[in-house]
């Protein structure tokens, strides 16, 4: 099985009360431009930490420290469309230029030229659609980093994927209360 091409991320329809995707990505990086909650959040050497957020128009918000040498793995957001936006340290993403089936399949072989892979800053942010597939990494050998991330409407599920190469391969769907 492929790929199906990129999509463009998605606006809610303005009239469902619903944040669109710029007003999540101004969200994120206002409250990342907040040095008073982003010195909030305890760090732990060793693990992740978060805090959860009141987001815009009843999005799900959440503030997490990345110990260095931490990441996500790869994974999706079920459905959801969001943004994150760095508040301290640096960020890597490796993202896939690709729209993946969301069911029906176990390992998937990626087309050559589907990955994308962007460094984020401190208040540097991006905006992303429903159908976004991507690792955070804290590269950094020494260094805590910060971010901001919301997500509408409130995650149902994620699935994490493990990747060799080109292929990827979902490995476990989670649901809420499960991260």
């Amino acid at each position: 099985m492929s790929a199906l091409p990129a999509s463009a991320p998605v606006s809610a329809p303005a009239h469902t009360g619903a944040p669109t995707s710029a007003e999540l990505l101004d969200f994120v990086r206002r409250t990342a431009a907040d040095p008073a909650l982003v010195a909030s959040l305890p760090l732990d050497p060793e693990g992740r930490t978060w805090i959860r957020l009141d987001g815009p128009g009843g999005s799900e918000a959440w503030l997490i420290g990345w110990p260095p040498g931490t990441g996500t793995g790869w994974h999706d957001h079920g459905g959801s469309y969001g943004a994150f936006a760095t508040a301290a340290g640096r960020l890597t993403e490796d993202s896939l230029a690709a729209r993946l089936p969301t069911e029906g399949w176990k390992t998937l072989e990626l087309a050559d030229g589907v990955d994308r892979s962007r460094q984020l800053s401190a208040v540097q942010g991006r905006a992303f659609g429903p159908h976004h597939v991507h690792e955070v990494l804290n590269e950094s050998a020494d260094t805590h980093a910060v971010s901001v991330h919301a997500y509408f409407p409130p995650l149902p599920l994620i699935r994490r994927y493990s990747r060799t190469g080109p292929v990827l391969r979902l490995e476990q769907v989670e649901l809420p209360g499960e991260w």
